[in-house]
């Protein structure tokens, strides 16, 4: 019998991680060097990656990667926006350009692959993200990256995230190394980066798991929960939004840490909402670091996902989760999250609540309302 998802189940992804990561390194590096060969990847001058939900979050997580490692200009948009509104004025002023990755981990989401299939309608290059080769995302793509991963027990997207981002991160080392902005050292330098990215979940879990478990009891009572970061990890703070509605079913929400301050600051119906602030000490650090005494100021219960090292953001707060590890800017996302799936994890068991909720009663037509949505085959000017 398939084992249902639970908080648990949850969990269990999230430890799953580091071994995911060194298990799978090389198979994907291989599927990334051999994707595109040295033409294409000179031809290449703008990307576009798109999907819906957590493959959106993705495409966000990985824009600074692609635009400071391979030196293409990169925009991440969902599906929605790529298809039907974007892919009819994408810039073709040179042949098969530009690049469209589509990211879906089952292929089956309907407006991605209908993105997919409005620009591959229009001769522009497109590339599959899935972990389903059969599926009508990989059949509607010209090439396909395998992202598939060995069974384990089920949960909202936790594995297929890094996933997606692995393989991306690795397209883009491999851009930048083709193009010849990364000497062939460099870029096994870079990969040798990202794959220590497991060493640093894994030590992340082992820091805060009980403390990540004595917050979601703490702030339980809450109904609404905000997650702020910038930058890729602008990408975390949403992606942390998504676990806990996906999880626990409580509204949350993620926003870029400027926009926080010219919108959340103000709202005064629950000052004490708990709000996460992501910052690994990268570009938007000091912002981050300015809007602490703010946050405090208007009464928000303050939680940090800061390195162990810092000293700026950490102490003054009312929870620190502390991330350990060095890890480049670039590749973060795979490490930044972890805070926020255990909490939402915790969150769900702590409320008895199941993930998706347990896709039963009004829930249960999910899929049909991604999955098997009309597809538009072209579109009219």
């Amino acid at each position: 019998m398939e084992q249902m998802m639970s908080a648990a189940t949850m969990i269990a992804q999230v430890e799953s991680l580091p071994a995911m990561i060194r298990s799978e390194f090389e198979r994907f590096d291989s599927s990334a060097r051999l994707l595109l060969n040295h033409d294409q990847c000179f031809s290449i001058k703008r990307i576009i990656i798109t999907g819906c939900g957590d493959s959106y979050m993705a495409g966000l997580a990985a824009e600074l990667a692609f635009e400071q490692l391979a030196g293409i200009s990169t925009e991440p948009m969902n599906a929605m926006q790529a298809g039907r509104y974007g892919s009819q004025f994408f810039d073709q002023s040179f042949p098969r350009n530009p690049l469209v990755i589509g990211i879906s981990a089952s292929g089956l989401v309907a407006r991605t692959r209908e993105a997919v299939g409005l620009a591959r309608g229009q001769g522009i290059l497109t590339v599959a993200l899935t972990g389903n080769l059969n599926s009508p995302l990989a059949r509607a793509a010209e090439m396909t990256f395998d992202c598939g991963l060995p069974a384990f027990a089920p949960a909202p997207g936790v594995r297929t995230y890094r996933a997606s981002l692995l393989a991306l991160y690795l397209l883009a080392i491999r851009f930048a190394e083709v193009r010849g902005r990364l000497t062939q050292d460099e870029a096994n330098d870079m990969r040798a980066k990202l794959k220590g990215t497991a060493d640093a979940i894994e030590a992340t879990i082992y820091m805060i798991a009980h403390q990540v478990r004595a917050l979601a009891e703490a702030v339980s009572h809450h109904s609404n929960i905000v997650f702020v970061g910038d930058g890729p990890n602008y990408a975390t703070a949403l992606f942390g939004a998504a676990k806990v509605i996906e999880a626990a079913g409580r509204h949350a929400m993620g926003q870029d840490t400027e926009e926080w301050a010219h919108l959340q600051y103000f709202v005064n119906t629950d000052p004490s909402t708990p709000t996460f602030v992501i910052s690994p000490g990268g570009r938007g650090h000091d912002r981050a670091t300015e809007l602490i005494a703010s946050m405090k100021q208007v009464g928000r219960t303050v939680v940090a996902v800061v390195p162990q090292s810092n000293q700026a953001i950490g102490p003054n707060v009312t929870w620190w989760l502390p991330v350990v590890g060095s890890v480049p800017e670039i590749f973060t996302p795979m490490v930044y999250p972890v805070a926020a799936e255990l909490f939402a994890a915790h969150l769900a068991d702590i409320l008895g609540e199941t993930p998706f909720r347990g896709l039963s009663g009004v829930y249960q037509s999910d899929s049909n309302i991604i999955q098997n949505s009309a597809v538009v085959q072209s579109l009219a000017l």
